[in-house]
């Protein structure tokens, strides 16, 4: 069994954040363990991906503070339908793209920046689709191109937006067994999932509802089928 690191990635303390308009999280305490997995679990409308952005530094808090344990910029992996086809990158241009917190846009990759790329592609299985436009990929080759993307960002905060829904399931498994590496090598992992079993996996858990943190703790005391029950009837009923 895990044991939780006396530290925490992110500390969050009555954050609130939403878009013009459109509050969607609301005095959100939490703490993200460091070099763990957490798993974020909510029906859909419940602030998942908010909440990943707000971890992001892309959605600003409006109110409350997040205190992040440094300074390095967190990788984001968006879903794979947030990425239009008509783009002409290629797999490798996409994994390249990871490379730009460190290198900036405009410097030519270094060597190094290569290896990184060449390294990502070939972890999520993906190496011999590198000359591939991104449009022309089935969903699961997609979602692994922008998996890598993210890992060649080198950050020690991974940050995934449903990244094994709807994949077959080859796909899963090659990211799940990346993710559980990465964990290992002491990346702290967190996945807005609807998958209960991957959020089963996971080592910590947040159970959200309504833009609310209404359980948080390990899995097998947040996702029980009371409070599962609870928070989709809830839903249900809205």
């Amino acid at each position: 069994m895990s044991v939780t690191p006396p530290f925490h990635q992110v500390t969050l303390s009555a954050v609130s954040a939403g878009y013009p308009g459109r509050p969607v999280l609301v005095g959100l305490d939490a703490r993200i363990p460091a070099q763990l997995t957490t798993a974020v679990v909510g029906p859909n409308g419940s602030g998942k991906s908010t909440l990943l952005g707000v971890l992001a530094g892309v959605v600003p808090a409006t109110a409350g503070t997040l205190a992040h344990r440094n300074e390095s910029r967190p990788a984001f992996v968006v879903q794979r339908s947030a990425i239009s086809d008509s783009f002409p990158l290629t797999v490798r241009d996409t994994v390249a793209m990871g490379r730009w917190a460190r290198r900036g846009i405009w410097k030519r990759l270094t060597p190094q920046d290569r290896s990184v790329v060449d390294a990502c592609l070939e972890r999520l299985g993906i190496a011999d689709l590198a000359a591939r436009q991104l449009g022309e990929l089935s969903g699961g080759q997609r979602q692994r191109a922008l998996v890598a993307q993210g890992l060649a960002q080198e950050s020690d905060l991974l940050l995934l937006d449903e990244p094994t829904t709807g994949l077959d399931a080859t796909a899963q498994r090659a990211i799940t067994e990346v993710l559980d590496e990465v964990t290992n090598n002491g990346v702290t992992v967190v996945q807005a999932t609807h998958d209960l079993a991957a959020a089963r996996r996971a080592d910590h858990c947040l159970l959200l509802h309504d833009g609310r943190i209404v359980h948080e703790g390990s899995p097998d005391t947040v996702l029980t089928n009371e409070a599962l029950a609870r928070v989709w009837q809830f839903t249900d009923s809205a």
